[in-house]
């Protein structure tokens, strides 16, 4: 019943601490899109895909005190720093989640800047269009991020190599 919630907190037991809501939200849907069993339903929003579902996800494993959020204030916004307790640990110890090379996946992205993975998010939110056509959306959605064509060429490059890493471990 809570196999999605145990599957959320694996990411932190990979992870460590994850700081930003949105850099959470990106990390997420970028796994889903490369196959790890991630079921919340994204949409596209403004920073990118978004999942209310996740939302309310996270905001559930803070209540039941798996998941600690601190709140900090940084200059003119609130940053949300999201860490596993030791009650998330304990709840995720009774399902065995086999999700090989999650946690190579997690740090690499959860060492990368929020602004990159929404970037690389919004890419893979668009993978079924042309490159150009996922291009010209970047530049028209996203151009107050003022993303540059090596900016894009360098998310198209690290896709690809987490795709390379993750068929690399497989064979």
């Amino acid at each position: 019943m809570l196999n999605d919630h145990a599957k959320v907190i694996k990411v932190f037991s990979a992870a460590g601490e994850i700081v930003g809501r949105k850099k959470l939200q990106k990390m997420i849907f970028i796994g889903k899109k490369l196959n790890f069993p991630f079921y919340e339903k994204y949409n596209f929003h403004f920073f990118g895909p978004y999942s209310e579902e996740l939302t309310l996800r996270i905001e559930e494993l803070c209540n039941l005190g798996f998941l600690q959020e601190l709140k900090e204030k940084k200059g003119g916004y609130i940053q949300y720093r999201y860490s596993l307790t030791e009650a998330g640990e304990d709840f995720l110890s009774h399902y065995d989640l086999n999700l090989p090379h999650l946690q190579e996946v997690m740090t690499n992205m959860n060492g990368q800047s929020s602004k990159f993975l929404e970037l690389v998010s919004t890419i893979l939110y668009f993978d079924t269009s042309a490159k150009d056509e996922v291009v010209e959306k970047v530049f028209t959605l996203k151009s107050k991020q003022s993303y540059t064509e090596e900016d894009i060429d360098e998310a198209y490059a690290y896709i690809e190599a987490l795709k390379a890493s993750l068929l690399s471990r497989i064979h």
